[in-house]
């Protein structure tokens, strides 16, 4: 898509945009909270580590998004952990990662993509998941050949192979917007040709603003899919070439999460709201140069326009740098998990 071409139909929608900020208090009607054990990778806990560490907490759920934190998948093994978890009165909700055979994060490790997400579906049923996330890649997968539809096709396909065995499992498929893989109305697109009766959407706020989408927006779009959540908050700002996008702790960015909370309630009731900080760095959005365009050729001028007005109202952050020496991971994961714990002591005051 040529830039000016773009910019000319988003100018007149920018000019038109008001601020969508809700400043009412979020409802108080027991919207659940929990975490996203990636929030705090840096520890490298196995998932009964995770389940001790969010039990601790306080909160409702404990989100393991990846495979990589189970020791094994035995059935006994995985019976201790749901029994744990019940114990410690906290839900568990389950993922893994790519399931798109021609995405550039692809990986074989656990088989064809039909066998990753059927083992997924199948450790979600033992843990008492309703859900197993997946995700199809990265943005970097919206520059190859056949673009994002050609990558979208294939997770659609491997859905489609596991209908069945999700539903005898009585597992929802969730696929995220990850990591500025797929627009909200693309998502979307997605899960109505895999079928809405099995699938919906993990939505990512923090995810989205990669994806040139302002979150509550993103929210209006995908809401009504939504299974269940990783979120985080985000600081954007221009730069001399488009934006810098810099996520950040819940309640120290841009977006107005007790209208967010309050939105998401009436979006998707019974879902968590779970914690995913990835903090302390930026990714730049060059949307200045004609070649960032050809990576979005059905970009939507309104959500663009509105994505415009949140990065007018940031400001640059500095990055974080974990000082180097044999303390380096000590204070990674001390970082991780002040971040983490500032988000759920500010949901729990705010929403």
């Amino acid at each position: 898509m040529n830039r000016r071409a773009f910019l000319a139909s988003t100018a007149a929608t920018l000019a038109a945009t008001t601020s969508r900020s809700i400043h009412a208090a979020a409802s108080q009607s027991g919207l659940l909270i929990g975490m996203d054990h990636f929030a705090v990778r840096g520890t490298e806990w196995t998932a009964a580590e995770y389940i001790d560490y969010g039990a601790s907490l306080g909160i409702d759920t404990v989100f393991l998004s990846e495979l990589k934190v189970f020791p094994n998948f035995e059935d006994a093994y995985l019976a201790q952990l749901k029994s744990q978890a019940d114990r410690l009165g906290v839900k568990l909700y389950l993922g893994t990662g790519c399931i798109c055979s021609t995405s550039k994060r692809w990986s074989d490790a656990h088989g064809t993509p039909e066998e990753h997400l059927k083992l997924t579906i199948r450790v979600a049923h033992a843990l008492g998941s309703p859900v197993a996330r997946c995700y199809l890649g990265g943005a970097d997968d919206r520059s190859t050949d056949g673009g994002i539809e050609r990558h979208i096709e294939q997770v659609v396909k491997t859905c489609q192979a596991c209908k069945s065995y999700a539903q005898d499992h009585d597992i929802k498929i969730a696929v995220e917007n990850h990591a500025g893989d797929m627009q909200s109305h693309e998502l979307v697109g997605l899960i109505e040709a895999a079928g809405k009766d099995y699938v919906g959407a993990n939505i990512d706020p923090g995810n989205a603003v990669w994806a040139l989408e302002e979150p509550l927006r993103h929210l209006e779009t995908l809401g009504p899919y939504t299974l269940c959540s990783s979120v985080r908050d985000s600081m954007i700002w221009e730069t001399d070439t488009g934006v810098a996008v810099q996520w950040t702790a819940i309640g120290e960015g841009l977006v107005d999460f007790k209208a967010y909370a309050k939105r998401f309630a009436e979006l998707a009731p019974g879902v968590p709201l779970q914690v995913e900080t990835i903090s302390g760095f930026s990714k730049p959005l060059n949307w200045h140069e004609d070649a960032f365009w050809k990576a979005y050729p059905k970009a939507r001028a309104a959500d663009f326009a509105a994505f415009l007005s949140m990065a007018q109202r940031g400001h640059p952050l500095e990055a974080y740098q974990a000082p180097d020496g044999p303390c380096k991971k000590d204070a990674q994961v001390a970082y991780q998990k002040a971040e983490l714990e500032r988000s759920l002591a500010w949901l729990k005051a705010n929403v």
